[in-house]
């Protein structure tokens, strides 16, 4: 069994083709199983680049199984929906929306009048009738908060159980939404004891993460924000492509890991996105400012706010304005009683990314080190809660000898207010990248410059490049290179 709401009287360790069997039709009079054969008796390429509109099984009726049984019958497709839920089945198959979701219920019965929509509850019979199959069954919490795969995994099974039968190459796409390696670690694998065939050879996979939202979820289908397929083999990319050839937006192409997470860092964001503009308007309710006055400029910045910008994974941020205030306005919501726990964490979490940095040095059995730019950003002498500063402070409090390059930083600047810690790290500047390479046994980039370039390109082969800005391959290409987090 793959979903939580099953009739036991009905549905015991795995389908029965006749028990369960819950299409319009008999099997043997579907039009299904004439066209399955017809396309189980070639497994040439020709063949699968031909068809326009596939046979698509979709294992798992429920929100993302049912819309997508109604969505992909509408674009032409022919679809057998599967589900041990008997009620789900005979919903689907009687042209009947299972849930409350606007216009379903619409297309369902459009795509049951004009045939191509069945359901049953026999997961073998639909592999079999059918070229690609969608799994979209539930993979609820646990309750550490972990996913629960023993639906996925059983549903899986069943999918191999039927491969067995099969001669003809056929495309599993995972839907459920799961952590990342679960399609290569557990899928596949199980997959391929199961059958005993080999993934790629035998049978493609993909993972397809959904992205639609209820109550809005028909409109999100046609015009999704993105559609993305990670993949095993080229062959099973192209053939879920086709798939979405008449939908809007293309195809992101990408692995399957990156596919698994990425679901998982959309709702996230989501959420903290709620949960800043909830805490922002318990911070302006609690002053008397209009929130939605506020968060309306705030949207208006699509440069800076609302957009890619400081979203991809670097160092950890400084300078004059992003540290103060944040401490400024967590100072003004425990002055006002305000609870902001998201806000208030902020700098923290910019501390454990430092923290992050020095185990990553740590991990290397070096004992010196050398900081590529020592201001908080490239093209600036501005020092002011620098991360790069508070690396090198916290790498010599650790032992390390650290020295730094930084062509922005003249010899009377400043680097600490104490006088002591200001000789300290004064000692620790380099006039050149040529003696800071030779002192240094591994070395750190924080600025995306030409020094930061020229230094790589003399440093031995062997020596540890530790990026913290993400460079381009083709500068790090052929040396010891560590990315932060990447």
């Amino acid at each position: 069994m793959f979903n939580e709401k099953t009739d036991n009287n009905i549905v015991n360790d795995r389908y029965s083709l006749q028990e369960n069997q819950v299409c319009d039709q008999p099997p043997q009079e579907s039009s299904y199983i004439t066209t399955s054969q017809r396309i189980l008796s070639n497994d040439t390429e020709e063949t699968l680049n031909n068809i326009t509109h596939s046979n698509i099984s979709i294992i798992g009726l429920g929100y993302v199984g049912s819309v997508s049984c109604a969505c992909f019958s509408s674009l032409g497709h022919r679809v057998i929906g599967v589900d041990p839920d008997l009620e789900k089945v005979k919903s689907i198959s009687r042209g009947i929306s299972p849930i409350v979701e606007p216009h379903l219920e619409t297309l369902l019965t459009s795509a049951h009048n004009n045939g191509r929509l069945k359901a049953t509850a026999d997961i073998e019979f639909a592999v079999l009738a059918t070229d690609i199959t969608l799994v979209s069954v539930g993979t609820p919490s646990k309750a550490d908060g972990g996913c629960d795969l023993r639906y996925l995994k059983a549903a899986t099974t069943e999918i191999g159980n039927a491969l067995i039968k099969k001669d003809s190459y056929h495309v599993i796409v995972f839907r459920s939404t799961v952590p990342p390696t679960t399609t290569t670690k557990i899928l596949i694998p199980l997959l391929e004891k199961t059958t005993g065939k080999k993934c790629g050879r035998d049978f493609g996979v993909c993972f397809n993460p959904e992205f639609l939202r209820e109550s809005t979820a028909i409109d999100d289908f046609y015009h999704p924000p993105k559609t993305v397929i990670g993949f095993y083999d080229q062959k099973s990319l192209n053939v879920a492509s086709r798939l979405y050839q008449d939908i809007e937006g293309g195809v992101i192409e990408t692995s399957l890991e990156a596919a698994e997470f990425v679901k998982y860092i959309d709702n996230t964001w989501h959420a903290l996105k709620v949960s800043f503009g909830n805490e922002v308007g318990r911070i302006c309710k609690a002053m008397d400012v209009d929130s939605h006055e506020v968060m309306n400029i705030f949207v208006k910045d699509t440069k800076l706010n609302i957009s890619p910008y400081y979203l991809m994974p670097g160092f950890a941020f400084g300078g004059s304005c992003l540290p103060k205030d944040t401490r400024g306005i967590v100072s003004m919501a425990d002055e006002l009683n305000v609870n902001i726990p998201i806000i208030e964490h902020i700098n923290q979490s910019n501390g454990f990314h430092i923290n992050h940095t020095i185990e990553l040095i740590d991990s290397l059995a070096v004992s010196s080190v050398g900081i590529v730019g020592l201001t908080f950003k490239s093209d600036t002498d501005d020092l002011r809660e620098s991360p790069s500063i508070k690396l090198l402070i916290n790498l010599l409090d650790k032992g390390y000898n650290v020295q730094f390059y930084d062509p922005s930083i003249t010899s009377d600047k400043l680097l600490d207010a104490n006088p002591e810690l200001n000789e300290k790290l004064n000692l620790s500047r380099c006039n050149s990248i040529a003696e800071l390479e030779t002192n240094a046994q591994a070395l750190v980039i924080t600025h995306n410059k030409k020094y930061s370039k020229d230094i790589i390109n003399i440093a031995d082969e062997d020596k540890p490049i530790i990026d913290v800005i993400h460079l381009p391959e083709h500068i790090v290409a052929n040396k010891n290179y560590h990315g932060l987090c990447w």
